[in-house]
């Protein structure tokens, strides 16, 4: 089943009257307003009057907007008018969050970085999504590929000597995830002192914490992290198989037990009786010659037959799936881990399809989708009715270009 609209009253989520206002564009930013609105915050996005460039990007962006912009309202206004800048500092004035994620500068030249906007609202708490913290590399662009380039991550996913982005925008979406934790600590403190504070998240260092293990591999033994495809594996089998038809499937035995099991499952009793094979270690140093002769014994199977022996003897085991396959994946269907969103932008603008939801459980409940990304301007007719914009002034300010349209 998919997960129905979530119509729990906002009193019965976590961060319910909390309110955000958005700065944010692409993926970082807006993934760390997601997290907080599935949570309950009210997050209020602030777009050009032309909207987010992000709901007009091709290719392997068509999805960011859809995907990250669920549960928010939209206020499209011209920061760069004075009467628009004045709108916005309202807002900020009854806000408990900021959020950005902008080149910096860009929010100080708009009189809207944490400097300007303490002295408005000294409880708020600011969050800066960067390319990186405070230091000699503050300046530089930054792109989650450039961050897993220099960070070591595109090394130690590619075959060697051929460095290879994620197939996912990790750093961008972890970056914005570790902004919202940020922002949840800074409330939490804010109910001891009072007052709010500066909340920086960035995309560099949080490359450097996915790829901590592997520096603390060196510390550890001295030996360098080889890249994924040539590493040398800390399991005896851990690896993808081409089987029958020339289908693949990932399968894994990685304690001494799973090896008994999967001897036994498969009848290989020359290999359980092989004293060269006893442990996982010495599992791992017999791989030269060891996996050759489990890739030639077990190419004789189907994907479905080698998935069935595996689950039915608790071994762990994986089909490669793409991306769009998962919108019928049976665990997601029956645990209502997609939700149906409307489609707020592009040509399939208004049509519904499902969208993942934030890996928690809250008691047993998944924080879930309560409104669609929204139209540009949706439910901005109320976000202007909060801060007493009357209907006169709204025409005005929509007739002068400074508000975008608002329903």
């Amino acid at each position: 089943m998919n997960a129905p609209r979530d119509t729990a009253p906002d009193a019965a989520l976590p961060l319910a009257g909390v309110r955000v206002i958005e700065f944010t564009h692409m993926v970082m930013g807006p993934t760390c307003g997601m997290v907080l609105a599935d949570l309950g915050a009210e997050v209020i996005k602030i777009e050009p009057v032309q909207g987010d460039n992000t709901r007009r990007l091709k290719g392997s962006g068509a999805g960011f907007f859809a995907m990250f912009n669920r549960n928010k309202k939209s206020l499209p206004v011209d920061l760069h008018d004075p009467r628009g800048r004045e709108l916005v500092l309202r807002l900020i004035a009854t806000a408990d969050i900021v959020s950005e994620n902008f080149k910096p500068g860009a929010m100080a030249r708009l009189g809207l970085d944490y400097a300007s906007l303490e002295t408005l609202n000294p409880g708020l708490i600011y969050v800066s999504h960067k390319g990186f913290l405070p230091g000699p590399y503050e300046h530089r662009t930054a792109l989650d590929e450039v961050v897993q380039m220099m960070g070591g991550l595109a090394y130690m996913t590619g075959p060697q000597g051929r460095p290879l982005r994620a197939g996912a925008a990790v750093n961008d979406i972890m970056g914005g995830m570790f902004g919202a934790l940020g922002a949840m600590a800074a409330l939490l403190e804010r109910r001891q002192t009072g007052r709010g504070q500066q909340v920086q998240s960035a995309l560099f260092e949080n490359n450097v914490f996915l790829v901590g293990h592997h520096m603390m591999q060196f510390a550890v033994t001295g030996q360098a992290a080889a890249p994924m495809p040539s590493r040398i594996s800390a399991w005896a089998v851990y690896d993808v198989f081409t089987v029958a038809d020339g289908a693949q499937i990932f399968l894994a035995v990685v304690s001494d037990t799973q090896w008994r099991v999967f001897c036994e499952a498969f009848g290989y009793a020359d290999l359980a009786a092989d004293e060269r094979l006893r442990s996982n270690n010495e599992r791992v140093d017999a791989r030269p010659w060891l996996m050759p002769i489990l890739r030639e014994r077990l190419a004789a199977f189907s994907a479905t037959e080698l998935a069935q022996r595996f689950e039915r003897h608790g071994l762990p085991y994986a089909p490669i799936a793409k991306p769009q396959e998962l919108f019928d994946d049976p665990h997601l269907a029956g645990t209502g881990g997609l939700a149906d969103i409307r489609l707020p932008d592009g040509a399939r603008q208004g049509e519904t399809t499902r969208v993942p939801l934030l890996p928690i459980t809250l008691g047993g409940r998944r924080p879930g989708v309560r409104s669609d990304p929204p139209v540009l301007g949706a439910q901005g007719l109320d976000v202007l009715d909060a801060i007493g914009v009357d209907a006169r002034t709204r025409a005005e300010l929509i007739e002068a270009g400074v508000l975008g349209p608002v329903t």
